[in-house]
């Protein structure tokens, strides 16, 4: 089977959506499955405003065109609803070309963070866009559930994995670990607004806190927080060493649509400490892999007295084979003939669809 997955989100990015797309190619091609992945890789690009390392697609439109006529696939999925997503939305619409799209991320609430957008407004935009698809992928029940109040169509699960080769708590301890103070609670992340690490980082509790990753607030928190450890992005082995040799996981965001650092930490031994909101209540078990609060300080106390392997034994639940079973079992198959529309042009279209009717 041939897949075009389209998305605005790329490599060298480091966030959710890069690693399931990443993931999710490498189990399709396990499965045999061939995989086209149209980023914005080679391509004009303008920096998104306030996110500057996802880049924005300068008229993309003759791109996707040309892709999907050399693919002819036999699915098409748009996981992200940027300038490529929409260019292949209206691709496919044009050509009566069936497609299917994911809701990776939370933009209404990402939005009002930074700007006076109404959120009626970005759900009213995000309904006309994925309203056409033939099925939007969620990553958890809660999103499903909260989609379909918000008037979403055709909802499909699709869940996330990890890697358990790479994260598990075996890891030898990390030298940059053996001097600080105990317990470590860390956070691995983007450095953002909409990540409310502020509710995480002024609780006033021994130990150290400890920050992985990079993002716009890094230097404005580094200054105000000058007792946290930023280590900026860590991967591979060295990320899931960090994990294993601390203590605790903080996860403060309230507005995740899933949050695959719960599981990787999980995958290393770690409790987490949540908000009771979606995300950590479709990945935790209450008082067995994590403790969800509205007081942030009692959840990490709580999830400090877990046992750290139930954590690593409980991550065994998310794998990505079972989550592209998933993937596979929401695409939307192309018909032959709408395929073949993909290497036409609109007038030839309009032609054979009158054709059809006469």
């Amino acid at each position: 089977m041939r897949i075009a997955i389209v998305t605005d989100a790329w490599a060298p990015q480091t966030n959710g959506v890069v690693t399931t797309l990443v993931a999710t190619a490498r189990e399709l091609s396990r499965l045999g499955h061939s995989t086209g992945i149209l980023s914005p890789e080679g391509l004009a690009c303008l920096p998104c405003p306030s996110y500057p390392e996802i880049r924005l697609a300068l008229w993309p439109g003759p791109f996707i065109a040309g892709r999907l006529m050399a693919l002819r696939p036999h699915a098409v999925h748009i996981a992200t609803e940027g300038p490529l997503g929409a260019a292949a939305r209206g691709h496919c619409r044009s050509r009566g070309v069936p497609f299917t799209t994911s809701y990776h991320t939370r933009y209404p609430e990402y939005l009002a963070e930074r700007w006076p957008i109404p959120r009626a407004v970005s759900y009213a935009w995000l309904r006309r866009f994925h309203g056409a698809a033939a099925r939007t992928f969620v990553s958890s029940e809660s999103l499903r559930e909260e989609l379909a109040r918000e008037g979403f169509g055709t909802l499909h699960l699709w869940r996330r994995g990890v890697d358990s080769w790479r994260f598990h708590p075996r890891h030898p301890p990390h030298p940059s670990l053996r001097d600080l103070p105990r317990p470590i609670m860390v956070y691995a992340g983007r450095l953002a607004v909409e990540k409310n690490l502020t509710a995480f980082l002024d609780l006033k509790m021994p130990g150290t806190a400890l920050l992985i990753g990079d993002g716009p607030q890094r230097a404005t928190l580094a200054a105000r927080y000058p007792r946290a450890v930023f280590t900026g992005y860590r991967f591979g082995e060295e990320l899931a060493a960090l994990l294993a040799g601390s203590d605790v996981f903080v996860f403060p965001s309230l507005t995740d649509t899933f949050g695959i650092a719960m599981i990787e930490a999980l995958a290393c031994g770690l409790p987490v400490a949540a908000f009771p909101v979606p995300g950590p209540r479709d990945v935790l078990r209450p008082g067995v892999t994590g403790v969800m609060s509205l007081d942030l300080a009692e959840a990490i106390r709580g999830a400090l007295r877990l046992d750290h392997a139930r954590c690593a034994a409980a991550a065994a639940d998310f794998t990505w084979a079972a989550a592209t079973g998933q993937f596979l079992a929401g695409l939307e198959p192309i018909p032959l003939r709408a395929r073949a529309r993909l290497a036409t042009g609109v007038s030839a279209i309009i032609g054979s669809r009158a054709g059809e009717r006469s």
